[in-house]
């Protein structure tokens, strides 16, 4: 389980295609402190750190893995948004994420809105239902709040702190971005479903 609130940005040293990929990341990270067999987000995917030593961890993902989420598009020297696994006591300062990923969406536009960035997301048929304006959404690893959804897509502003503290800063038009829906709202959509359904019968 995560927060949504990234603790450091990593860098992709290895790739090896095999029956799974696996990615070797630089970190800042106290190796350490990490378990063989630990949790991290790594931009809004948990995966499950298998070898690690001073600098670096490394992580397996799944050809499911690569089709659901943008890890196929990651490549030596890509920056990701890493986040340890919540330890019970931690402050909970951004919502609930599980690093499980529902899908991908794309940035369609990057326009400066003050200090911030306005991004705008194109949006799934399938997901539309669960993304509602001032809810949670999680990009990327990232806990952030939707401005404003239409059927063109949703928009958010990221202000510089959030730049600075994540890959967001180097983020353009065209970039795929792991999504994934807030818990509340998936389980307030299925109950709206439920009692839908009920009232047809």
């Amino acid at each position: 389980m995560f927060t949504g609130i990234i603790t450091d940005i990593g860098r992709v040293d290895q790739v090896e295609p095999a029956g799974d990929t696996k990615f070797v990341i630089a970190s800042s990270y106290d190796s350490a402190s990490i378990v063989i067999g630990a949790s991290i987000c790594c931009s809004g995917v948990c995966l499950t750190v298998i070898d690690k030593a001073p600098g670096w961890f490394s992580v397996t993902a799944s050809a499911e893995t690569l089709d659901c989420t943008n890890l196929a598009d990651w490549a030596v020297g890509s920056s990701i948004n890493l986040e340890r696994a919540l330890k019970v006591g931690d402050e909970l300062g951004g919502h609930i994420v599980s690093g499980h990923v529902d899908g991908v969406v794309e940035i369609s536009g990057v326009v400066a809105d003050g200090d911030s960035l306005r991004f705008r997301f194109s949006l799934p048929d399938d997901l539309a239902p669960y993304i509602a304006p001032k809810g949670s959404v999680c990009l990327n690893g990232v806990s952030l709040t939707v401005n404003e959804v239409d059927e063109d897509g949703f928009g958010i502003n990221i202000i510089p702190h959030t730049q600075e503290k994540t890959t967001f800063d180097a983020a353009k038009a065209g970039d795929r971005v792991n999504l994934e829906i807030d818990v509340l709202a998936r389980y307030v959509a299925r109950l709206a479903q439920s009692s839908a359904q009920k009232e047809t019968l």
